[in-house]
């Protein structure tokens, strides 16, 4: 999935229904104003910066880049698409391949909101 692009060859937001069909299917991940968020818990700490490597690498991939906090075991992510002064096709795909991440490597999801 890439992000459809206006005029301005800026990403689009995504609509109010994209985001919730996309969020039904995302364990954890909710919506905080023009923001994505979630919350991991991992095994150990080697685990939470492996965690975070591997974001990384995904990021780069999408060139779209998270914002994220380290703290012991928890990684707490949020991602926005300021391009798009909001939400737009790439969060939702960062956030399914960051869950995806999560199940591969044992995380345990924290938040609901």
């Amino acid at each position: 999935m890439s992000s459809p692009e206006n005029a301005r060859g800026r990403p689009e937001r995504a609509s109010g229904a994209a985001i919730d069909q996309a969020l039904s299917d995302l364990p954890g991940w909710f919506r905080e104003g023009d923001e994505l968020r979630c919350r991991y818990r991992l095994p150990r700490f080697v685990d939470a910066v492996e965690f975070t490597n591997r974001m990384a690498q995904l990021a780069e991939r999408l060139q779209h880049h998270p914002e994220w906090k380290v703290a012991y075991r928890q990684v707490d992510v949020a991602t926005t698409t300021h391009d798009a002064d909001g939400l737009s096709a790439l969060d939702l795909e960062l956030a399914a391949g960051l869950a995806a991440l999560a199940v591969e490597m044992d995380a345990e999801v924290l938040s609901d909101e």
